[in-house]
């Protein structure tokens, strides 16, 4: 059964681009063989005719305003995978303990349990024998058999997007000086506290099997280069891994 998915409009370019750029796919659902709309440009006719395995599991982390979330809506378009990412799973655990999600993080610095349950739930994907496409922090740490992606933006560039995008209530910031204060600042303490925690280097861009700079990519573009890693990888094909 073919169906047509669309999806909605989004502002992600820094200026001088301001468009809203529309994305959308056709999915042959069970093959999830990819069929790009006119609009969707960077797949040639023999990846467009090539089935990625239903099993593959695509890890996307990176900068603050990287794009992480519209890429990922994107490649679920393309791939008909399911969308995970620490948000949700947040809201989901935090559904269970009968709390909101402030008061989860709140109660996660002095219980670990709550972090060791969540990390669990993405290394327990590993075992799933569905594809998804996971936006996490560290998911490509505890799922090494996914296709790793790292997406980089100039952080002037990111500080732009996230102060002009409303729908993103978690980062808020009055000037762009002061986000790219706190957006460096937070992106220095995570990876110290992740390679403290669990001995892994965010800041080492050989963990990943792509590391992609979107500072001037709409997310389409990123996408398509992310789908092109996947069908290079699937074949053994030589494909580089930074663009």
């Amino acid at each position: 059964m073919v169906y047509v998915v669309t999806g909605g409009e989004f502002n992600a370019c820094p200026p001088p681009c301001a468009k809203n750029h529309i994305f959308g796919a056709r999915i042959c659902k069970g093959k999830r063989t990819i069929h790009p709309n006119p609009g969707f440009s960077g797949l040639n006719d023999e990846m467009t005719n090539t089935t990625i395995p239903p099993s593959t599991k695509i890890t996307i982390t990176g900068d603050l305003g990287s794009g992480k979330s519209a890429v990922s809506k994107i490649l679920c378009e393309h791939t008909g995978f399911e969308y995970i990412s620490t948000g949700r799973i947040q809201r989901q655990l935090a559904q269970e303990m009968g709390l909101d999600t402030l008061e989860m993080n709140r109660r996660a610095d002095i219980d670990p349990s709550i972090d060791q349950r969540i990390d669990g739930i993405f290394m327990d994907l590993g075992k799933d024998p569905n594809g998804y496409v996971v936006d996490s922090r560290m998911a490509w740490f505890f799922l090494p058999g996914s296709f790793k992606v790292f997406l980089k933006t100039d952080v002037k560039v990111a500080a732009w997007r996230i102060l002009n995008d409303p729908h993103r209530k978690s980062e808020e910031y009055e000037t762009e000086e002061e986000a790219v204060q706190k957006i460096s600042a937070r992106k220095q303490s995570e990876n110290a506290r992740f390679l403290a925690k669990y001995g892994a280097d965010c800041a080492e861009m050989d963990n990943f099997d792509l590391v992609i700079d979107t500072t001037h990519r709409k997310p389409e573009e990123v996408a398509a280069i992310i789908l092109k890693g996947v069908h290079a990888k699937m074949r053994s094909v030589a494909f580089a891994r930074f663009h």
